[in-house]
């Protein structure tokens, strides 16, 4: 299990692991599917360390209107990940834009490490959506918005099939233990319900945005990949602060 957990670490953010939990050549395969399940967690420490950057920022008098906490939090968050997801979402993009409706043309065009324009414009606007946010944000969706977009990822590897064939990310998804994942996910609905209390509606409008982008990755591709799967999550952090701010004004 603490194995797992540091398997989780170490694939979603650059956080260094110590060297005794690094992945070897003999681990017990049930590892990487156990290590899905920390998904919501690393969210969670990754949120919390944002709020408390946040809350550092806002102890200095800085004339700047939250434009200078805002682009400081935001650059922390994709160090923190390594833009690992952004490029998972700049891939997909240039993949839905090339692939003209074809699974094999859209699967090809995401191994391409080159990006197109359809990737760069969709990577400012995911950004620019993030950094306007922020200026404004309450500390309760800053905690959840990446708590919630890897629970909708831990959902999506446990409902649809993986189609790149290899890899550590085929073996978690083979060996995700399905029952666990429920229990995860009611865990997290629990939480950001008591955390944002009579703005918790909001959470119906995030799981059909979640619904409707699973329905269009196995639409195209009949599955899902690590590129989608990091696209989804993207997409899944910046709709949450979106929700919760325009709708919820929260």
């Amino acid at each position: 299990m603490i194995k797992s957990f540091f398997i989780a670490l170490g694939l979603l953010t650059r956080i260094p692991v110590p060297k005794y939990f690094h992945i070897k050549e003999d681990d017990d395969e049930k590892l990487f599917g156990w290590s899905v399940l920390f998904y919501p967690l690393i969210g969670l420490l990754i949120g919390g360390f944002l709020v408390l950057i946040s809350w550092c920022l806002s102890l200095l008098v800085l004339p700047s209107h939250g434009l200078f906490e805002a682009g400081i939090i935001l650059t922390v968050w994709v160090l923190m990940t390594g833009a690992l997801h952004l490029d998972g979402l700049a891939d997909s993009a240039d993949a839905w834009l090339g692939g003209y409706g074809d699974q094999q043309r859209t699967l090809e065009i995401m191994k391409d490490p080159y990006s197109g324009p359809a990737a760069v414009v969709v990577l400012i606007l995911v950004l620019l959506l993030k950094f306007s946010s922020l200026i404004d944000i309450g500390w309760q969706v800053l905690l959840l918005a990446p708590v919630l977009a890897r629970t909708t990822v831990m959902i999506l590897l446990a409902t649809t099939p993986y189609v790149r064939a290899g890899g550590m990310a085929e073996t978690a998804v083979k060996h995700l233990p399905k029952t666990m994942v429920w229990i995860v996910l009611l865990l997290v609905l629990s939480l950001s319900v008591f955390i944002l209390k009579e703005h918790s509606w909001g959470l119906l409008l995030l799981f059909i945005i979640a619904y409707l982008l699973r329905r269009l990755i196995i639409k195209r591709i009949n599955g899902t990949t690590g590129d989608t799967a990091g696209a989804m999550l993207e997409v899944m952090e910046v709709s949450t602060m979106l929700v919760f701010i325009l709708l919820a004004g929260v």
